[in-house]
């Protein structure tokens, strides 16, 4: 049994908060800066050019990438033989409350969804939480904002539907979507398991690194042709048009009951971010 203290969980936390909002993933800078040499509409490589200056301008003064500073999403993997020594959600919330207050992050969260109180520091995080073999602690922080995830759907399908339903409902959502959710932006997908486990899934891959290939041979093919069906609409960087609406369609597949198919898409922007660390 190894022993972690939750005040390196707060300070885990804090810093990661900060990282996420501030530098960009190495695989979403390389994907931006290719899109933007590929562009050949003046209006979408001009977006492109002010994306790309964005997230170099606020990795070097050290700002946040975008304004909407998110709702604090944390995945922690939870070593089965380590012990924290205090709660482990107190300890993750109070990291949220100092990262978001010392560097003067947006704060954007309300305590009830129709008095809509601000809360003040961005607390509550949303936490999600999974045992795994070993004695550490893997936290993954991923700010998640709002122009992107109310363009997420889910929809539940009979197990009759052919994956061609599947497929127009995703890329049915990007078209409804157009513009709003700041594109080129990263699709986290779910078929599969239960509604909440769907949705859940989804909101994982967005976490997946966007230069990973599926290891099913048979859902890494359905990723590149939903990736060139979505680049196809035509929507192109913040809606101006142009090749890239789209970086990358990230799908996972859950076991799910024999009566039901759900799926989930879940909107990602073109500042899609998560820091992550192991103690």
């Amino acid at each position: 049994m190894r022993e972690i203290a939750s005040e390196l969980i707060t300070e885990t936390v804090e810093r990661l908060c900060v990282e996420a909002c501030t530098y960009l993933g190495g695989d979403m800078k390389a994907a931006l800066r290719k899109a933007k040499s590929e562009e050949t509409s003046p209006a979408a490589r001009a977006a492109m050019e002010d994306i790309v200056n964005n997230f170099e301008c606020a990795a070097s003064e050290g700002l946040p990438i975008c304004q909407d500073t998110g709702m604090t999403v944390v995945f922690a993997d939870i070593g089965q033989d380590a012990h924290i020594t205090g709660p482990f959600e107190d300890a993750v919330n109070e990291g949220v409350r100092r990262g978001y207050t010392v560097a003067c992050l947006r704060k954007s969260v309300v305590c009830d969804p129709f008095r809509r109180v601000n809360t003040g520091d961005n607390t509550p995080a949303v936490i999600h939480t999974r045992l795994v073999p070993g004695d550490r602690i893997k936290l993954t922080v991923a700010p998640k904002g709002f122009g992107s995830e109310n363009k997420s759907a889910m929809k539940m399908f009979l197990p009759s539907a052919p994956l061609s339903d599947f497929e127009d409902f995703i890329v049915g959502t990007v078209k409804t979507a157009g513009g709003d959710p700041c594109p080129p932006i990263v699709l986290g997908v779910a078929i599969g398991g239960t509604v909440e486990a769907c949705a859940l899934a989804a909101k994982r891959q967005l976490a997946r690194p966007i230069d990973e290939e599926n290891p099913d041979p048979f859902y890494a093919e359905l990723e590149s042709r939903l990736l060139s069906r979505i680049n196809a609409l035509g929507i192109g960087p913040q809606g101006f048009g142009g090749k890239t609406t789209c970086l990358k369609v990230n799908l996972a597949a859950l076991p799910c009951h024999i009566a039901g198919t759900p799926c989930v898409v879940n909107v990602g922007c073109h500042a899609t971010r998560h820091a992550e660390a192991v103690i």
